[in-house]
């Protein structure tokens, strides 16, 4: 399969339903899921010195939910996907970030009082 070929079947793949999934009801509840998709590809082709020739290639796809929208009763309403990982990692560095401006902050503190006995 030559390189050109590879990437316009991956791009066939891509299309607005990849990113909204099919409406599904449960109990007069429907559902749609929503994901955030990225893709990236690239590829190339060379020739040595002895006249032999290669290409090559390579896609990637990538996938994340991102929450769903929710109809009941005719009403609709968003639901976003909490990642909770990514929630706790990013509280994690901001505690880190406030302990050390804080233990900077008493450190000048510290070296700006003046010593036992000074005026």
């Amino acid at each position: 399969m030559k390189v050109d070929e590879l990437i316009a079947k991956a791009k066939d793949g891509l299309e607005t339903r990849m990113v909204y999934g099919e409406p599904y009801e449960v109990d007069g509840v429907t559902v749609i899921v929503a994901s955030s998709v990225g893709t990236g590809g690239g590829g190339g082709d060379g020739r040595d010195e002895n006249g032999r020739s290669g290409e090559g290639g390579g896609f990637g796809l990538s996938a994340k939910p991102v929450g769903a929208y929710v109809i009941k009763d005719g009403k609709l309403r968003w639901e976003p996907a909490v990642d909770v990982n990514r929630l706790l990692a990013t509280l994690g560095a901001i505690a880190v970030a406030a302990l050390f401006a804080a233990t900077r902050l008493a450190k000048l503190k510290y070296r700006a009082q003046p010593a036992a006995g000074e005026s």
